[in-house]
């Protein structure tokens, strides 16, 4: 499931591999890239920079092109050598990036459009994203400030729903809402205005440090989209990797409570929690 860490990754993969290069290949599956490709050529382009802005993956040609991409559920990016066997059938290929030495192929992405620079600001999506947690300019008092603002705007806002809000905070997805939320103690389904000043400051200093945690380089010039399965607890055990997430009916790892899971926001996406560490608001 993509979430701000995983785009994150790819896009600095992306950028190791095919950054700085001329574009030699291009093939679209998707009719709105194709007929910007067949009008301005992508061959012969260079890629300027690979970028992540929450969930957004943004690349860069020369001649102001960009081309903005979303996984939603279930797309990846995946690198290859050039003339190397793909490890997904071709019908799941929506583009494919080739350089002089690199492959950059998306797979089973929902959403992949063409921008310029001045289009791109009109966009009604990614401008308006909030602050990226894994930016590098992101800190912890901009985002109290963001979430203490949202909170007297829509003090009736579930702290679950307001976590994937990317126009809040942008990066967060279903695992960590549930992880940020427990670790906390704070009930996802608590009203974001009944937070107090402390527990805002928890989440959002939570919500970074997981996140940065799970974006650790690794060593080496390998390049790769993926380093493994997200880890909130420290057990080195990857089926003691999360708190509650994906536990619904096992006990809490830390006081042994029932985990449970219920659907929440117009999305109705899965959250976990416990009911002891995390109580509801009395």
């Amino acid at each position: 499931m993509p979430e701000g860490d995983t785009i994150y990754r790819s896009a600095r993969a992306l950028q190791r591999a095919i950054g700085g290069h001329v574009v030699t290949g291009f093939e679209a599956a998707l009719a709105q890239l194709a007929r910007v490709d067949d009008d301005t050529p992508l061959t012969g382009r260079t890629i300027e920079k690979v970028e992540s802005r929450g969930k957004w993956l943004l690349i860069y040609f020369s001649g102001d092109l960009i081309l903005a991409t979303h996984m939603l559920m279930s797309g990846s990016w995946h690198m290859y050598r050039t003339g190397e066997r793909w490890q997904m059938p071709r019908s799941r290929m929506r583009l494919v990036i080739t350089t002089a030495e690199w492959q950059a192929v998306a797979f089973n992405v929902p959403v992949a459009e063409f921008y310029t620079a001045r289009t791109l600001e009109r966009s009604s999506q990614i401008p308006r994203l909030g602050p990226d947690i894994l930016s590098e300019s992101f800190t912890v008092d901009q985002g109290i400030e963001r979430l203490t603002t949202y909170a007297r705007a829509r003090p009736d806002a579930e702290v679950g729903v307001t976590l994937l809000n990317q126009r809040v905070l942008a990066g967060l997805g279903n695992v960590y809402k549930s992880e940020v939320a427990f670790s906390a103690q704070v009930n996802p389904f608590r009203p974001i205005g009944t937070l107090t000043p402390r527990e805002i400051e928890r989440m959002v200093d939570l919500s970074q440090r997981y996140m940065k945690a799970n974006v650790i380089d690794g060593k080496g010039d390998g390049i790769v989209t993926y380093s493994g399965n997200r880890r909130t607890t420290h057990a080195t055990d990857r089926r003691e990797r999360l708190w509650v997430y994906g536990r619904h009916g096992q006990d809490c790892r830390r006081c042994g409570t029932t985990i449970l899971m219920r659907r929440q926001g117009t999305q109705a996406r899965s959250t976990y929690w416990c009911p002891q560490c995390q109580p509801e608001e009395t």
